[in-house]
């Protein structure tokens, strides 16, 4: 037996909830399992809306639990728990904690004239000085939404939460926030080290509707009795971690120091650099976070960069366009199509509005399509391509405000299971790609560690962590890709400014 017993790590996404069972002593997962096997559902009663009900993701919690149980994994060793969650959405809970409406989700793009009539209201010079980003299409903006649109659900409100202040809620019973999930929903004020009285003045929301804050990395709520007997844990086992899916990613990989950079390419595709400086778009294009391991003696701020269409625009050419074949055999024959895929270009922005460009949503295209040369496997690689220079086009905003971009460190999972995606990432974004086996669930684990005093610290917790495949810049595609990054460009020039 682990004489430091067994941490259980969760990943809330919006596609399915991940739970690993993680044995901090070698740093490897015991038992990793996922709840539902299909997508889980999302509300879409209009173009451009996304929700989901709270209690499917707790339910999926409990199932995925379950599931490692089943595998034989030992839940009465478990000593702590940690929770990564899908950032920006809203949670809303009367005062008997009672949901009140589904969760506007962070792919949801019904609140951004919310946002942008209050960032013109505050002045975008003093809202960007003191939140760093404007209101846009986050958590406060959508709050907005809901006073506007359903104020009977509003009276009702007695604190707002994130996805993961939901789970944490769901198995302690305390209502609370972190700071850097506050910084998340622009409900955090940089310059005054406290919850953004700005922009709830300006929306005109009530301080107290923000739940108390904890610690990132600390005993956060214990597992109430109801709790623990819906999930087989040990009642009293700490909650001792939390932290957004992006923070969380980073801190999987070990992305801790100014400088680092750590990239996903999962449903929507991210790029993260931390840093010391509070440094910002002023176009609010990419934003500006409060890390896991900030704190004020030795500031940490994560700059993020989302595109929304990265691996759905795989996900859909595999439902739509292959006939059938699965992600390897389209990999192949994407590989057998030379760089810059003779021309085909394909924009990948077709998951709601994209941050990089302005909050516009021009849609997921093709372009110059010919009849007599482009084929199935054109089609696959130019949509591989587009991702990247997608996320390349979004990292020159983040490089124009001081992140320097040498090595990228990622997980050996979604898109760059694809060796050409790696390759084209690396060689286009001219950085060393180091891949990780690890994933947001292990990352969470290994915070709950940490929170709970388990490990030492972050060298402790990471002390195992290796590298499993390094990608270095073509040489051989480096042209090749410039020239197509240059017409994909042009070509996402010419659509912006018909729009």
């Amino acid at each position: 037996m682990n004489k430091n017993g067994l941490l259980l790590g969760y990943d809330i996404g919006s596609s399915s909830i991940k739970a690993t069972l993680f044995d901090p002593e070698d740093g490897t997962a015991v038992v990793s399992t996922i709840s539902p096997a299909v997508e889980m559902p999302i509300i879409a009663k209009k173009p451009g809306w996304a929700e989901q009900e709270p209690r499917i993701w707790w339910e999926h919690v409990v199932k995925a639990t379950a599931r490692i149980k089943a595998a034989g994994g030992n839940l009465k060793e478990v000593k702590a728990i940690g929770i990564s969650y899908q950032m920006h959405g809203l949670v809303l809970v009367d005062k008997q904690l009672n949901v009140l409406r589904p969760s506007i989700i962070w792919c949801d793009s019904r609140a951004v004239t919310f946002g942008e009539k209050v960032f013109k209201k505050i002045g975008p010079e003093k809202c960007l000085s003191h939140m760093l980003n404007s209101p846009g299409n986050f958590t406060a903006s959508k709050l907005a939404w809901v006073r506007e649109n359903e104020p009977g659900i509003y009276k009702q409100i007695h604190k707002i939460m994130l996805p993961g202040d939901f789970i944490a809620m769901k198995m302690t019973g305390a209502v609370t926030t972190t700071v850097s999930g506050l910084s998340e929903g622009i409900l955090w004020d940089f310059s005054a080290q406290k919850p953004a009285s700005i922009i709830l003045d300006a929306f005109g929301f009530p301080p107290d509707i923000i739940p108390d804050t904890t610690g990132t990395f600390a005993v956060q709520g214990r597992l109430t009795k109801a709790a623990a007997e819906e999930m087989g844990v040990p009642s009293g086992t700490p909650v001792a971690y939390r932290a957004g899916d992006q923070p969380n990613n980073a801190l999987s990989l070990n992305v801790l120091t100014p400088g680092e950079i750590a990239a996903t390419a999962g449903t929507s595709g991210v790029i993260y650099g931390v840093g010391d400086t509070t440094n910002h778009d002023r176009q609010s294009r990419v934003n500006t976070f409060v890390h896991v391991n900030h704190s004020p003696a030795a500031p940490r701020y994560g700059t993020l960069l989302c595109i929304n269409g990265t691996g759905i625009l795989n996900s859909w050419m595999r439902q739509n366009v292959s006939g059938g074949l699965g992600y390897e055999q389209m990999n192949l024959m994407a590989e057998r199509v030379p760089a810059g895929s003779d021309g085909l270009v394909v924009l990948p922005f077709g998951n709601g509005i994209e941050r990089t460009l302005g909050n516009r949503n021009p849609g997921a295209s093709f372009h110059g399509l010919s009849f007599t040369t482009h084929t199935k496997a054109h089609m696959f690689r130019a949509a591989q391509e587009g991702i990247v220079f997608a996320l390349n086009y979004g990292l020159q905003i983040m490089r124009d405000i001081g992140l320097r971009v040498t090595i990228v460190r990622a997980g050996n999972a979604n898109m760059f299971l694809s060796p050409l995606f790696g390759s084209a990432f690396a060689t286009v974004t001219g950085a060393v790609v180091q891949l990780y086996s690890t994933d947001g669930a292990q990352g969470a684990a290994r915070g709950a560690g940490i929170g709970a005093g388990i490990y030492k610290g972050f060298d402790e917790a990471f002390s195992m962590l290796k590298t499993i495949r390094t990608i270095e810049p073509s040489k051989t595609d480096k042209d090749a890709y410039a020239k197509a990054y240059r017409k994909w460009t042009g070509v996402l020039s010419a659509l912006m400014n018909d729009g």
